[in-house]
């Protein structure tokens, strides 16, 4: 993800995988949607913390992103990122491992940081070298501890902080359209995994980014 000093006109899109899939599945469908839609990075985010399960399914997605020169980050496991080859961390624990994640991985490597609802935790981690900073969920979402994200942490942060900006978690198309003018990305999973046809449901929320 590169920085921006600046939200840019209209916001990018960061991918995250469903929860759990089918590995026989998934990664065609991935791609399917990778061909259609400008995605800037993804994101393996499985609830599974089985290593064997989790190396197959980095060694599946990476085929199809990096074959599109796209980058491929997984949640939480510093390890597995270094040992798979993967592009770099996404952290859900605030602010806390941003700093080790970072000197492990070394400064070539994606650092991202989940913080919830809070300004202070995405200053910390900006500070401590996050690439981007994760605020959410921005609608009504199962993430986080129910706190909302408002437009008005993004509007604060887009005014003040280079550090790139990233909304996730309860988008619907009024979210989007709210908060597009204040964040550099918003990452979409669930939202359109649901459905029947992602692709559709993805240029359904783009749309609502203009």
């Amino acid at each position: 993800m590169d920085s921006a000093e600046q939200t840019p006109e209209q916001p990018q899109i960061y991918l995250v995988t469903p929860p759990s899939f089918e590995l026989g599945q998934f990664p065609g469908q991935l791609a399917r949607v990778l061909d259609e839609i400008e995605v800037a990075c993804v994101r393996l985010d499985l609830v599974s913390r089985d290593e064997d399960t989790l190396s197959r399914a980095a060694d599946a997605l990476r085929e199809v992103t990096h074959a599109r020169d796209i980058a491929l980050v997984i949640s939480d496991h510093q390890i597995l990122a270094e040992r798979l080859g993967l592009d770099g961390v996404h952290l859900t624990d605030s602010s806390k491992s941003v700093r080790s994640a970072r000197k492990a991985l070394g400064t070539e490597a994606i650092v991202g940081c989940f913080c919830g609802a809070s300004q202070h935790e995405g200053i910390t981690a900006g500070e401590a070298g996050a690439d981007y900073v994760c605020f959410g969920p921005v609608g009504t979402s199962g993430l986080g501890d129910g706190a909302i994200a408002e437009t008005g942490l993004f509007q604060w942060w887009s005014e003040m902080i280079e550090v790139p900006v990233v909304a996730e978690g309860g988008l619907s198309a009024d979210v989007v359209r709210e908060i597009s003018p204040f964040t550099d990305f918003f990452a979409v999973g669930e939202e359109i995994w649901r459905e029947d046809d992602a692709v559709a449901a993805m240029k359904a929320l783009q749309a609502a980014m203009k």
